[in-house]
């Protein structure tokens, strides 16, 4: 449902087709958007021109924040970890520490100076490598923090996290975002995409992205390595 208002939102931007989507459907919903990317040193750097593009696209303003999170390391997106190309059991190595935590609160801070009182972050609970600050039960605990943590909280404003990815599969992400116009052909989702964005096809990542293109019915457009197709 599209409301009639134009108030503010900020939309944590990655450049992948997750953050993609929770973009197209911030505007669908009516919000004036605020898109935000952090360079927190991570090995895919491709997805951060990709993140320009598909704000681009979306006519929407974007700011992209340093964070060079390579001086902490302990994920395979931060360190000289090799990044897996089968799938692994537990919480895999991609994941990289706090991260969700860090970025909501860069959120938070841009939206405070904007009076912006609507956060949206493309996070998913179904089809998802097991990342803890995926979870439904980190966001309802993260919004509850950030009510009492902000001063625009203090004064009586209701911040809202908007996660409306969470409950959904690869799939119906993808038709929610074909049926929104978005241009998965523009979107970087590999852990270790090559210096033009082209995926290798084997992470984690791009095998859920693959499955997702291929359980939707529709053509991928993802642009591969050499040595990978899109199957």
């Amino acid at each position: 449902m599209v409301t009639d208002t134009k108030d503010k939102a900020v939309v944590l931007l990655s450049g992948g087709l997750d953050s993609a989507t929770a973009l197209a459907i911030a505007q669908q919903r009516g919000f004036d958007c605020y898109a935000l990317s952090v360079d927190y040193g991570q090995r895919h750097r491709s997805e951060l021109e990709a993140a320009v593009r598909v704000a681009n696209a979306a006519d929407v303003p974007l700011k992209t924040l340093p964070l060079d999170l390579r001086a902490i390391g302990g994920s395979a997106l931060t360190d000289d970890i090799e990044v897996p190309e089968s799938e692994t059991a537990g919480i895999p190595v991609t994941y990289v520490p706090a991260r969700n935590t860090i970025m909501l609160s860069l959120a938070l801070a841009y939206a405070e100076v904007l009076g912006a009182d609507d956060i949206f972050i493309g996070v998913n609970a179904v089809d998802y490598s097991g990342y803890p600050d995926c979870r439904p039960e980190f966001i309802a605990a993260y919004q509850q923090m950030a009510r009492l943590a902000t001063k625009a909280g203090v004064e009586g404003a209701e911040l809202s996290i908007h996660t409306p990815l969470i409950d959904l599969t690869k799939a119906e992400i993808i038709r929610r975002g074909i049926d929104l116009g978005v241009d998965y052909s523009l979107t970087v989702s590999c852990y270790q995409a090559d210096r033009e964005g082209r995926a290798c096809g084997m992470c984690d990542s791009c095998r859920i992205r693959r499955e997702g293109f291929r359980a939707a019915g529709i053509p991928d457009p993802t642009r591969y390595q050499a040595s990978e197709s899109s199957g």
